[in-house]
């Protein structure tokens, strides 16, 4: 009985030892590379669900990039051109580091260039193919009901 006690307890003590570290590298491992942005919602705060305006990019704009690789580095490049779409350009790129926290998933991104602020969100969805995040500072009531209503960013590879 001693030794089924010891075991269970020096399991308990590995399980509960494990370092978040590799869950880190893990999801900013999937987080490097280029991504796209797909959409930008607006969704009611009153019940998280109710779509209150849906933007996609349009024009040379859907090139823009948002690129992170695992030592903290983070790049956004815009183009610029026709409002058809043709005949895109690079117009800027910006460039800076970021934080991520596994526990929390708030993900911070501190840009370098004129008018750049901090920027934070809540990653709310990251596979190898999509990115959802959840900007938390700069939402507004949208619908008008006095409850600030949440911006959701999409991006793709």
């Amino acid at each position: 009985m001693k030794k089924q006690l010891l075991l269970f307890a020096f399991s308990a003590l590995a399980l509960t030892s494990c370092n978040d570290d590799n869950l880190t590298a893990y999801e900013m491992d999937i987080m490097k590379g280029d991504w796209k942005e797909v959409k930008t919602e607006i969704i009611s705060g009153k019940d998280n669900k109710t779509v209150l305006e849906t933007t996609t990019p349009e024009g040379c704009s859907a090139n823009n990039i948002l690129f992170f690789r695992t030592d903290y580095y983070v790049s956004y490049t815009a183009y610029d051109g026709n409002p058809d779409g043709t005949n895109c350009q690079f117009a800027a790129k910006n460039e800076g580091k970021y934080t991520y926290n596994t526990d929390s998933k708030l993900l911070n991104i501190q840009l370098s260039g004129e008018d750049v602020e901090n920027m934070s969100f809540k990653v709310d969805m990251l596979t190898n193919t999509e990115l959802r995040l959840v900007q938390q500072t700069g939402n507004y009531d949208k619908d008008g009901d006095k409850i600030i209503d949440i911006t959701y960013i999409t991006y793709k590879r």
